[in-house]
């Protein structure tokens, strides 16, 4: 199986959701670092994009195919939508893999 950069990216965003890091762009006000309740609330695409340094619309896709997989959960707060890692799902299809599909 070859490893597309579209690939890379959705792990780098599965890989950051778990411990998100918040990392400021140059000129900008750093991220607040979120409390226990906004961390298990999940994190917007946009504190994603800025935490990989990748445009949102980007992430957003991603995000979206990542939902529909059922690796990352959506909730829609508000105007915003925060998302977090299923970790029982990411569980199972890494078990599927492990077993050979």
């Amino acid at each position: 199986m070859q490893r597309t950069p579209a690939g890379r990216t959705r792990l780098a965003i599965l890989e950051w959701l778990k411990d998100p890091v918040p990392s400021p762009s140059p000129g900008r006000r750093a991220p607040r670092i979120p409390t226990a309740g906004r961390a298990a609330r999940g994190r917007t695409a946009r504190s994603v994009a800025t935490g990989l340094g990748i445009p949102r619309r980007v992430i957003e896709n991603h995000l979206a195919l990542l939902a529909g997989l059922g690796l990352v959960r959506a909730r829609r707060v508000g105007r915003r939508t925060y998302y977090r890692r299923d970790e029982a799902r990411i569980a199972q299809v890494t078990r599927m893999f492990e077993n050979g599909w």
